[in-house]
Formats: C-alpha cells, sequence, structure tokens
C-alpha cells in the first residue's frame, strides 16, 4: 500500500452487499484484512490466481503469491517456505520487496520517514493453518488510559460516556468475531455473523432498548452481563441470505446510522463523538436488504424493533432503518441514512424521526475531509433531549503508512443547550497489527455549569482531556 487511507470513509459504502458490516472490522481505518490474504472467504493463498487482483501479479509457482508484482518472482529467495504462504503473511523476504509483519521484530516503522509494514498477521491464517474456506475469526484488544471524564459523563462508570472510567488503566474492548460473507453471485448464499466481546465498552453497545435494561439479573439478552464497570455484550447475531444483487441480514446487527462506530480498530480517535454517543443507536435486531444493483449506489431498507433493542421489544418499538450511499465524484462519497416511526425505549413509545448525512470528500491523496450531520426529532414531551441536532467535521492528513494526524471539530445541540468539542489526535503504527492513538481533547459549552459536577464536586462548563490507547489486531 503506497497511500494509507486513515479514515474510514463511508462506513456503510466500505463494505458492498453487507452494510450492517459497517462497524465490523472486515475493512477498517487502518487496512487490517482480518478477513485473510484473500477477498474472497473460500479462497486460498496457495491457489495464485485467488491471491492477486490481477495475473500479472502472481508467480509461476503457487508456493510464491502476493498482491504486489514486485514480490513474486522465479527465484528461491523471493518463494516463501511453505505452501499455504503468501506475503499477505509476510513469508517472503525482504529480497521480495514484502517486508515482514508477522512477529515484533517485523515490517520495519519509523515516525516521519518512509515505513513498509507489511501485511498483519490474522487468526485465520497464521494460527489456524491455512485458509477455512468456511468462515472467518478475528479478535482484538484495545487498551486505554484517560485523565478526565468525557462530557456528558460525572460519575465513575456512570455509563453516560466511552470513556467514563477514568485516571486508571482500562480494557476497553476484547473482541472476538466471526463470520461467513454470504456469496449470492452464483445463485443463493448463505452467511452469518456473530461478535462478542469484553470490557469497559459492553455496558454502552449491549441491547439496553430491552425490558428492564441496567438492572442486574433482570433484562434480556445481554443487557445485564455486567460486572462493576466491565461485561460482557453481543452487539452482533445474525444470519445472511445473498442473491445475485440482494443481499438480507435477520437478527442482531449494528445501525447504518453515523460516521463513527462502536468497533476501536474503525475509528481515527480514542474518544468519541457526542453526537455519536448521544443521537445514534448503536445496535437493532430486525430485518435489512442492501440492493447494490446500479452502478455507484446502494440502496437499504429494512424494519427493526427500535433503537438499541436485542431480540426483544420495548414499548411497542417499530421503526424503518434505510438509506442510500452514492459515489457524487470520483473524489466525493455520499451516505444518507434514516430511522423512522417507534424507536422504544428511546422515544418512550412516542414515534421519531432521525438521519444522518455523510460527505466524504478526497482532497488529495493524503488529505482527506469528511463533513456529518445527525437529527434526532421524537414527538414526546415526557422525556428529555427529545431534539437534537450535531454538526461533525473531521480532517485527515496521512504522512505515511506508519503515521497520520487528525482533526475532529463538534457543534451538538440537545433541546436548546449547546455542546461544542476539539480534538487532535495522531496514529501512529509501530507494526501491522498495532495503533497507538494518543489525542488531546477539549470540551466547552455556553451554559454556565453546563457539564454538571466532576468526580471533585466542581461544576464546570469547559473540560479538557488528554487519552491515550493502543489497538491489537490478531
Amino acid at each position: 500500500m503506497n497511500v494509507a487511507r486513515w479514515t474510514i470513509g463511508l462506513a456503510v459504502i466500505a463494505l458492498g452487499a453487507s452494510p450492517v458490516l459497517a462497524q465490523s472490522a472486515v475493512q477498517t481505518a487502518f487496512n487490517y484484512k482480518l478477513t485473510g490474504c484473500c477477498e474472497e472467504p473460500s479462497c486460498c493463498c496457495d491457489e495464485p490466481s485467488c491471491c492477486c487482483d490481477e495475473p500479472s501479479c502472481c508467480c509461476d509457482e503457487p508456493s510464491c503469491c502476493c498482491d504486489e508484482p514486485s514480490c513474486c518472482c522465479d527465484e528461491p529467495s523471493c518463494c516463501c517456505d511453505e505452501p499455504s504462504c503468501c506475503c499477505d503473511d509476510a513469508c517472503c523476504g525482504d529480497a521480495c520487496g514484502c517486508g515482514s509483519a508477522c512477529g515484533l521484530g517485523g515490517g520495519g516503522c519509523c515516525l516521519l520517514g518512509d515505513c513498509n509494514l507489511g501485511d498483519p498477521c490474522t487468526l485465520v491464517q497464521d494460527k489456524l493453518c491455512g485458509c477455512n474456506p468456511y468462515f472467518n475469526i478475528g479478535m482484538w484488544t484495545q487498551i486505554g488510559y484517560h485523565d478526565s471524564q468525557t462530557p456528558l459523563s460525572n460519575d465513575f462508570g456512570d455509563v453516560l460516556a466511552f470513556n467514563d472510567v477514568p485516571d486508571q488503566l482500562n480494557l476497553h474492548q476484547q473482541w472476538l468475531w466471526a463470520e461467513k460473507v454470504a456469496d449470492g453471485s452464483n445463485g443463493i448464499g448463505f452467511g452469518f455473523r456473530a461478535d462478542v466481546m469484553y470490557g469497559t465498552d459492553a455496558q454502552k453497545t449491549q441491547a439496553f432498548g430491552n425490558p428492564r435494561a441496567g438492572t442486574p439479573g433482570a433484562g434480556t439478552f445481554d443487557a445485564s452481563l455486567d460486572h462493576g464497570e466491565y461485561g460482557w455484550a453481543i452487539p452482533q447475531l445474525y444470519g445472511e441470505v445473498a442473491f445475485g444483487d440482494w443481499s438480507v441480514i435477520a437478527g442482531h446487527f449494528y445501525t447504518l446510522i453515523g460516521y463513527e462506530v462502536v468497533t476501536a480498530p474503525d475509528n481515527f480517535f480514542y474518544s468519541h463523538a457526542l453526537t455519536m454517543f448521544n443521537s445514534e443507536p448503536f445496535t437493532h435486531t430486525g430485518v435489512l436488504a442492501t440492493y447494490s444493483g446500479f452502478d455507484s449506489v446502494e440502496l437499504y431498507g429494512g424494519w427493526t424493533l427500535g433503537w438499541d433493542t436485542g431480540f426483544d421489544q420495548e414499548a411497542s418499538g417499530s421503526s424503518w432503518l434505510g438509506g442510500f450511499s452514492t459515489s457524487l465524484t470520483d473524489d466525493i462519497a455520499f451516505t444518507y441514512i434514516s430511522t423512522a416511526g417507534n424507536f422504544g425505549a428511546r422515544s418512550a413509545g412516542a414515534d421519531g424521526y432521525s438521519h444522518s448525512l455523510v460527505f466524504d470528500v478526497a482532497l488529495s491523496d493524503n488529505l482527506n475531509y469528511v463533513f456529518q450531520s445527525d437529527l434526532v426529532d421524537i414527538d414526546n414531551p415526557a422525556i428529555g433531549s427529545n431534539d437534537q441536532i450535531g454538526i461533525n467535521q473531521y480532517l485527515f492528513y496521512t504522512i505515511n503508512d506508519c503515521t497520520a494526524v487528525g482533526f475532529r471539530g463538534e457543534w451538538w445541540k440537545s433541546d436548546g443547550q449547546s455542546f461544542n468539542e476539539v480534538t487532535f489526535g495522531v496514529n501512529y503504527r509501530p507494526h501491522a497489527n498495532v495503533v497507538i492513538r494518543p489525542e488531546y481533547r477539549y470540551d466547552w459549552t455556553p451554559t454556565d455549569d453546563g457539564y454538571g459536577a466532576n468526580l471533585a464536586g466542581v461544576t464546570r462548563d469547559e473540560e479538557s482531556t488528554f487519552g491515550i490507547d493502543c489497538v491489537i489486531t490478531y
């Protein structure tokens, strides 16, 4: 990869015919390629025609095949020792031009100069001895530290923001996923997806829209699997059917709404925008269809049991989820996703409407700009935060494959009260499977004492936060 895209781009566009994986790690901000060396799960690297996008990339010998033409040659020094290996697994030597990514000493990375990370190690290819033709499996670990509460969180572990456990080293996400992508190109194809996670982020991605959620031992599905600040969550569990240009999933899946996502490897920043946490659902239970038969346009439509439900229904929740994504030009992509109807617990049984607009603009090979706006309108005066609007802007500059810098500026308004934040961050990759993300965040509001009291009992209308985390994929 010569130029790394350090933004996740349009979450739904990155998925092709499987938009609900917008928050999965199939394609990420950092090109982790967690699904293995080949684009198709049934492909293995010892098949030359499978490992390269172009036939000219492949080698004469099956034991030496890779994505980069410069790595393929007839000399034994360029080929892998084992027939099932390919350059995606860093089995080829440096003479091939691939570098070495597996192992702590592999790759080679500097902060500002050129770097050669190679490709990451994966559980399927490196731990399970070859490609698995039936399903893919992967994991990641996210460990982080932040020195203060992220607004609007005030108490230790109050679940009012992702980073609500300050001044200690936290295991935010220990994640395991397994999937088989349905392939409908040659008739009807079947697939599935399952995700399980443990950590301080679990309570924020559980089915907290279920009845009695948050009550230990009472909430259904995963809504009561808590252990203090830590807990378990099952954010996705669904089946998929594909046929031609159609893909339909049914079960529990991530939302299409928004730009930032729950899954740590798919975000540039360690912290999350106020808009993402407060104005967007995270998960749904229902049915969602995708149609990709038009050039440069994908359509999404489905029905859900409201917001953040897991195989249950609160307050008769029943709502629409859908929209479209398209390329306006070669450098500008646009996505519109909406929900409408009874959101269940989020709207207390009343009707509501929300939408998310995302413009992703490639300003140059190294500079990327993203504009996002969310709107939430709920017709129930008995609950707080009925009307919300947010505008988020992102700017990312790629220095090289190892280092990028980013900026996020946000204005979020909830029932007449405005909140603002700016975040400056760096992504540094010392290894193809590792990213370190330090950041500085400043929040402020024009409302006196608008953030309430912090852990020290001091009311404030501004907050400065330093945070740093490390995400390891495998």
